[in-house]
């Protein structure tokens, strides 16, 4: 897909030089599959201790880790 973009000259040179490469699209992509990597991440770790979400009480959890 083909987008125009007024992004910051010096903020890209730093997501080129810390993403490791010379292409400005290169760069847009490793930092936008890095910001979707850590908002993945900040939701699993909502969900860390959120044991309705699976569906068992919280002694089904601890019976189920005992067994193991």
């Amino acid at each position: 897909m083909r987008i125009t973009l007024d992004i910051d000259a010096e903020l890209i040179k730093k997501v080129m030089k810390t993403a490791g490469t010379p292409l400005k699209k290169k760069a847009i992509e490793i930092a936008m599959k890095e910001f979707l990597r850590m908002r993945h991440r900040e939701e699993l770790s909502e969900l860390v201790g959120n044991y309705e979400e699976f569906g068992l009480s919280l002694e089904e959890l601890e019976r189920m880790r005992g067994d193991s």
